[in-house]
């Protein structure tokens, strides 16, 4: 490779806050424009603004689950710009007093499972108010200052990331951490989560890094993966040519495929900062942050080892349930009400989270399943009181309607038939009435066994064991 790729990320995510940052308005995005708001988040002469505790808390909580360490004195500041989204001409934000230090995400080399690990190093976490949401029509665009103080916790990545595909990783690790926290929903198509990308090459060999470009407001992962893959493509066409890279801010466009200039990218001291003289300090007593490290959940990697170490579950079923808490939630309590353990993440990887799926839902809004109901269904299973395709009836009726496994199974007569004597003589019906798949078996044709099993299961209404079926058969085709 003649040049070199350093890719490193500004993420800003939305703190789930009941109340936005500075003022008491609510958050929601489901009113009208224009009605969450008051004299503070507007910037109105003489208002005056406080700091939300519990958006202090939330960072704090990200931080601690990033390895950051926390600042026990931390400062607002002014950044001085004008937008049409921000009123009051200056964004309440923090320069040089963040109040989280250092910190990483651990990804893989390449952003493949099999790459080696990587530790991507994080700057700085600082806690600052969003701005409000500008809205395009047809004949017109208008400002909706809802969103206007809402606040957000920003993630500023070192350039440690060498390709698209680690980004993408980066972002994923990044997203399941927060959304385990409870900071986030991180919901990237409600703007709970974008980016700023910058991205830069250098050559070979060179330790000093390239001329960095930014691209603004990235809100899928999709397309920062095909923004930084197009950009580096530029900027290497560019360097090819014997041109130079400027420094600057460009914009995605998704449908054309192209990243476009927008301005040349402002320096720290453009934005004029200093402290915000409307806000005291925010000062952590250790005791405060020990209380807030109490609340953390246990991490989505901690998670996978435990999986794979104390229950014995492969990598790829430890990855799966691990990467949703709701989802690894659901799996732990079906454990406690007494399933085993891969039967479990079989079939919660498998038949629930296809049902969920043609449904549109999340684990986390299935009301009719519960973890106890369906812990009775799998110890149905596993006791082999029912056989496989009665067992995914039942799933599917119980993930519609309702209702406890065990008590259906025996008020309509389900359970499964085990009885040697009753399954030879199905077989031997079987065997009766379907003379030449009984004649292509015994040819040497495998497959046909599969046909007289399912026989089998047809004259037992499908409760006879397929396992003891087959063995029948077998035994009597022999």
């Amino acid at each position: 490779m003649k040049y070199l790729v350093n890719i490193g990320l500004e993420t800003h995510v939305q703190l789930k806050t009941r109340t936005k940052m500075f003022c008491g308005c609510l958050l929601s995005t489901e009113s009208e424009p224009n009605t969450n708001v008051c004299p503070v988040c507007l910037g109105l002469p003489g208002a005056l603004p406080r700091a939300n505790k519990e958006a202090v808390k939330f960072t704090v909580m990200s931080g601690l689950m990033l390895g950051c360490k926390i600042a026990r004195h931390a400062e607002f500041a002014r950044k001085n710009y004008f937008y049409p989204d921000m009123s009051k001409n200056y964004q309440i934000s923090q320069s040089d007093r963040p109040l989280c230090l250092g910190g990483s995400v651990e990804i893989h080399e390449g952003g493949v499972p099999a790459g080696a690990p990587k530790r991507v190093r994080l700057n700085h976490i600082h806690l600052e108010e969003d701005a409000a949401k500008i809205n395009h029509y047809a004949r017109h665009s208008g400002v909706d200052y809802n969103r206007c103080g809402t606040p957000l916790m920003e993630i500023v990545g070192e350039p440690d990331l060498a390709s698209p595909d680690e980004a993408m990783e980066y972002l994923q690790k990044l997203r399941e951490i927060l959304v385990y926290a409870g900071v986030s929903d991180c919901n990237l198509e409600d703007g709970n989560m974008r980016s700023d990308v910058n991205v830069s090459l250098r050559p070979a060999g060179s330790d000093a890094l390239g001329t960095k470009v930014e691209i603004k407001n990235m809100n899928t992962f999709k397309g920062i993966h095909a923004a930084l893959e197009f950009e580096i493509a530029r900027q290497t066409a560019l360097l090819e040519a014997g041109g130079a890279v400027v420094q600057e801010t460009r914009r995605w466009d998704g449908d054309l495929g192209e990243t476009f200039s927008m301005r040349t990218k402002e320096n720290a001291h453009d934005y004029r900062y200093f402290p915000e003289p409307d806000l005291l300090p925010v000062d952590l007593a250790e005791e405060q942050v020990e209380a807030w490290r109490a609340l953390l959940p246990e991490a989505p990697e901690a998670k996978r080892a435990r999986f794979q170490e104390s229950l014995g579950l492969p990598a790829y079923d430890a990855g799966v349930l691990a990467a949703q808490k709701p989802l690894a939630d659901f799996f732990e309590a079906t454990l406690a009400a007494g399933a085993p353990a891969k039967l479990a993440s079989n079939w919660i990887m498998g038949d629930l989270l296809r049902l969920l799926g043609a449904a549109a839902l999340d684990v986390a809004d299935l009301k009719t399943v519960t973890p106890a109901s369906f812990a009775s269904l799998l110890k149905l299973v596993d006791a082999k009181t029912i056989n496989g395709p009665t067992a995914k009836e039942l799933l599917e009726e119980i993930f519609e309607k309702g209702g406890d496994p065990a008590t259906i199974v025996k008020e309509r007569g389900l359970a499964q038939v085990a009885d040697a004597g009753a399954i030879e003589a199905l077989a031997r019906q079987a065997i009766e009435a379907n003379p030449k798949p009984v004649a292509e078996f015994r040819g040497g044709k495998a497959a046909s066994l599969q046909f007289l099993v399912g026989q089998v299961m047809k004259l037992s209404k499908g409760k006879a064991n397929p396992k003891l079926a087959a063995d029948a058969l077998r035994a009597l085709l022999a």
